[in-house]
């Protein structure tokens, strides 16, 4: 299931017009998709401009969207069954200028070594807990802003 991509602005809380932040969120799983939404809210705080979570299920829509696409921040999973998300993301980043950040949801904290051969920018470990995924979703946004 893929969302609309719009450009999508509206005010900071300063009054100065924000773009909304484009999210790429792959797992062919489609509840892990809506764990991480859920987890990481519409917004990341008050005042904020809405995040714009664009999902895919395989691999192929993923290269498809990072190559022709703006994105803010790609989330992949790292247990996907078909292609996980670490190989994935180093074909990314080996393979994309200017690659955005990666977050990679891992199947266990033990996993982060092999997210780090991935080059992800970020790691977060199953169970996935809301407070970390959002943490982690926030600082790996703020540092491509």
């Amino acid at each position: 299931m893929t969302g609309m991509t719009t450009d999508v602005t509206s005010a900071g809380a300063d009054g100065v017009a924000t773009s909304s932040p484009r999210v790429l969120l792959y797992s062919d799983d489609r509840t892990v998709r809506e764990q991480v939404r859920l987890a990481v809210g519409p917004r990341l705080r008050a005042g904020a401009p809405d995040i714009e979570w664009i999902e895919a299920a395989t691999p192929a829509a993923v290269v498809d969207k990072a190559d022709n696409e703006t994105w803010d921040l790609l989330v992949l999973d790292g247990e996907a069954d078909q292609t996980g998300g670490m190989g994935l993301c180093r074909q990314l980043k080996n393979e994309i200028y200017e690659c955005p950040p990666v977050l990679i949801l891992t199947g266990r904290p033990q996993d982060t070594w092999l997210a780090s051969w991935s080059l992800a920018d970020g790691v977060v470990s199953r169970p996935l807990d809301a407070i970390k995924v959002q943490e982690a979703v926030a600082k790996l946004l703020a540092g491509s802003a």
